[in-house]
């Protein structure tokens, strides 16, 4: 049980290590952003980065999700995995170019008209970096992806720079630098990898072929399904309320991804741990106590960001861009259930299951396109966050329905359920208390009542770690 601690806790530290300092700096640009871009540039971006990561999938089947599962077992052919991997990019490509040239002739949105270009550009370079990313993650490389994502980041960031302040090209700066940070993690990726080791475009692996597409299908429904859970919601924002609006809704995610990173970051290496450690039972409790763990941290740094939620807005947002402070809170309560059901998700992976995270995502999108629709049009953009709240919960709920035919997890439903409906009240507490004193009051002593829910479990923690930290 200890070296399953150890392994999780190494690939988190090198992941963290790499992921968060530039995330963090990433983050702290925003004010650069909203100060030179308008709310409508900003919904431009939104639209055109949200429709790749809706299309990207679609096109190349998802094969990436197999690309890393494949990759975990020792008995498939590596060289067969990547090169499958890369037909279904290709095949993507062809079919993209061929959309964007009808799309071109016959003006069926005059947005991919302008930007089409653009959109192959972004589509090339993320849906390689997904499959080098899916590869090394299948072979153990984390430090190998943990660099790449540092040096992605590095470039977007003075990228952004120097296109926004010293060149001031704008929008297209903007695209551009985003587009470089994809293609340095490319480059880097491509040679760390020794791509050339495993590209194998005219040999026959049929059968391997089949088997990871067989995986990757039900994948793609999953991938589209959580695609309208995260992203269909600025369509909708869009065509009810217009693209400025989209813009504000959009910068809104900044301060949850946030949250967001360090949901990424154990998603990975969480991955690779459920795969290793994965026996039928938890007899350790290693998975009971890592639920656990995960469910305090997120749920904490949660309600520390909603009871900062004003004051961070009035730092990072220029401008109209402040309004984003009223959707924080709900797409922060988002996460929470989205790093809950990529937990118990990591553990379908071990298994190879894709029907069951295909359904749990599906029936999840289907919750929240339908309630985009009614709530957007009865309460505005607040709608949007509080439908994408909605139907992560629903996924979490079902996946841990689902969870219990492989494995028992020890839960605390009781304790964990009062945290959560906390977590409501304080967002509703910051959307209606007019007055901040009042509203910081209520909004601190809600968050010491979580704390003091958790504080046995707090307490244990900070044992182990002491234990750990003052170890002889």
């Amino acid at each position: 049980m200890k070296n399953s601690y150890k392994y999780l806790a190494k690939n988190i530290g090198v992941l963290t290590i790499s992921n968060f300092a530039t995330k963090l700096l990433s983050f702290f640009l925003v004010p650069l952003y909203t100060s030179i871009l308008t709310t409508y540039e900003y919904g431009v971006y939104d639209f055109i980065s949200t429709t790749v990561l809706l299309i990207t999938p679609i096109l190349t089947e998802n094969i990436q999700d197999a690309s890393v599962r494949f990759s975990m077992d020792v008995n498939n052919d590596k060289q067969g995995v990547f090169t499958v991997s890369l037909k279904y990019f290709f095949q993507g490509l062809i079919y993209l170019n061929v959309l964007v040239v009808i799309n071109y002739l016959l003006n069926l949105n005059s947005l991919f008209k302008e930007y089409g270009f653009i959109l192959i550009l972004m589509y090339i370079f993320q849906a390689l970096t997904g499959i080098l990313i899916s590869f090394a993650k299948g072979n153990e490389m984390i430090g190998s992806i943990s660099t790449s994502s540092l040096l992605g980041s590095a470039v977007i960031i003075a990228s952004n720079i120097l296109f926004l302040c010293f060149i001031k090209i704008g929008i297209l700066g903007y695209f551009i630098a985003n587009i470089m940070g994809y293609v340095t993690q490319t480059i880097f990726l491509g040679v760390t990898v020794k791509v050339w080791k495993y590209y194998r475009p005219f040999n026959n692996y049929k059968h391997l072929q089949k088997d990871m597409v067989k995986y990757s299908r039900p994948m793609t429904l999953n991938a589209t399904a959580w695609w309208i859970n995260n992203a269909s919601d600025r369509y909708i924002v869009t065509w009810l309320c217009g693209t400025a609006a989209n813009g504000i809704y959009s910068v809104s995610y900044k301060i949850p991804s946030i949250l967001n990173i360090m949901q990424n970051i154990f998603d990975m290496a969480w991955s690779l741990s459920a795969y290793k450690e994965f026996e039928g039972e938890d007899n350790d409790g290693f998975f009971s106590q890592m639920y656990a763990g995960y469910n305090l941290l997120m749920v904490i740094v949660c309600s520390a960001f909603i009871v900062l939620d004003k004051f961070f807005c009035k730092i990072l947002f220029a401008n109209e861009f402040y309004l984003a402070w009223k959707y924080v809170p709900f797409l922060m309560i988002s996460v929470v259930f989205s790093a809950l059901g990529g937990y118990i998700g990591g553990i379908f992976t071990a298994l190879k299951i894709s029907k069951e995270f295909a359904i749990s995502t599906g029936i999840g999108a289907a919750v929240n396109f339908v309630l985009n629709i009614i709530l957007i049009f009865k309460v505005g953009v607040i709608g949007a966050a509080i439908a994408t709240a909605i139907s992560y919960f629903v996924v979490w709920l079902i996946r841990l329905a689902y969870l219990k035919k492989y494995i028992y997890i020890k839960i605390s439903m009781l304790k964990n359920s009062i945290s959560y409906v906390l977590l409501c009240i304080q967002a509703c507490v910051i959307l209606l208390i007019r007055d901040d004193i009042i509203m910081y009051v209520l909004e601190a002593a809600l968050f010491l009542i979580i704390m003091g829910i958790y504080m046995t479990q707090i307490i244990l923690i900070c044992k182990k770690l002491k234990a750990v930290l003052f170890k002889k």
